[in-house]
Order: structure tokens, then sequence, then C-alpha cells
């Protein structure tokens, strides 16, 4: 697998919403994909540049993407994990928002801000704060602000089962509930739900509390 090159800059270019370069390496033309913030910096053609890399391989070929700063392949890596979210996405968020910004606005929760990057909507930006966010919290070594999710983190109740849990998060979510406004729910009912001391819920049990502490948000 390539994860470095170091070479000419051949022929920056630009096609629809993708960037890219050739980069000559004693002899090879590699073609790489960058970051539309990273492709308005790049320098004069002709110069040394110098990328860490990340190599995708598919049945219809090789692609590499690459990046100034490992921290900034890694972060990519990361995105690109998250259901949903392909190269061109999370080079979009890239291009969008600087590597400690983007950061921070997952860690935060801040949906404003990652919906500023071409294609990611609210869903997707939920999707990448729920399951990335504690992740790159701890990588990264960043607090949560005081507008973070905190009950994001928390455990769910032991007494709630997976196969309970997949049925109650589908049923909200086919009432129009979105992922975050779902966890809430669940953190929120799982602590009601051990301060109550009862015999385990069965999952119509938690869809009901759920509706009530989500009505009780909206009202």
């Amino acid at each position: 697998m390539i994860g470095w090159l170091q070479g000419e800059l051949a022929d920056p270019w630009q096609q629809d919403k993708r960037c890219g370069l050739l980069l000559m390496c004693q002899g090879v033309g590699y073609e790489v994909q960058v970051s539309s913030r990273q492709w308005q910096q790049l320098p004069a053609q002709g110069s040394t540049l110098t990328l860490h890399i990340h190599q995708a391989v598919r049945d219809d070929g090789w692609t590499l993407y690459g990046f100034s700063e490992r921290g900034e392949r890694d972060l990519f890596r990361e995105l690109v994990a998250v259901s949903g979210v392909g190269p061109q996405m999370a080079l979009g968020l890239l291009g969008c928002l600087e590597r400690e910004q983007l950061v921070q606005a997952i860690v935060q929760t801040d949906l404003r801000l990652l919906c500023q990057a071409p294609g990611v909507g609210r869903r997707t930006a939920e999707r990448l704060a729920v399951e990335l966010r504690s992740r790159l919290q701890q990588r990264f070594g960043l607090a949560l602000g005081a507008e973070a999710d905190d009950d994001a983190l928390a455990p769910l109740s032991p007494q709630l089962s997976d196969n309970h849990r997949d049925e109650v998060q589908l049923t909200l979510a086919a009432l129009g509930y979105e992922v975050l406004e779902i966890h809430r729910a669940l953190r929120a009912v799982a602590r009601q739900e051990a301060a109550a001391g009862e015999s385990p819920w069965v999952a119509d049990d938690w869809i009901r509390e759920c509706l009530r502490w989500l009505s009780r948000q909206a009202a």
C-alpha cells in the first residue's frame, strides 16, 4: 500500500467538484485527489511536494487521496469509516473546515457547521457526531464544549437489550425523529427506568416513555 509520496508537482487539475494533481516521482506520475482547501494552497508547478497518502482499492481501480499532514489523513480515514460518508464527502468536509475546526464541530455536535460542507445533510451530520465524537475526543484530547450533548456518551440501561434498542430506534425513526433526538430520549428514559426500580421493560414500554419525553421537549 502507498502511504507517502514525494515528488514534483506536474499538473494540478479540477473536474466538476473534484480537485487533484499529478505528482511525478522518479519518472512515474501518480494521480492524487486532494481537498479543495489543499488544492488552493498548492505551490507552483515544478515545486517539490510531499503528501501522506490514503490508498483506496476497489474492483474498478485504485484511487489515491493526498494530505499535507498525517493527522489530516487519519481524520479522513475516521470519516470514511462512518456509514454513508464516502471519500468525496470526507474531502468536502476537510475542504470546508480546517482539521481542528472539523474535529471540534464533531465533538461539540455543531450540526450547523457540519452541514456547511457540500453534500452533508442534517442526518449525516448527526451520524458523524454520534459515531465519532467520543473517539475523536479521546484521540485529540479535546474537551466537550458547553453545548455538547454529554448524554450521548452515557451508558444505556443494561435492561435494554440490543434487539429492544433496535426496535425502539427503528420505530422512533419511522415516526420522523432524528438520530440525536432518539439517543437523547433513550438516555433520559434509561435514567427514569433505573430510578423506578421496576421489573425490566419491554420494547413497547421504552417506545411509550421515549415518546412522552420527546413530547415534553417539544412543548
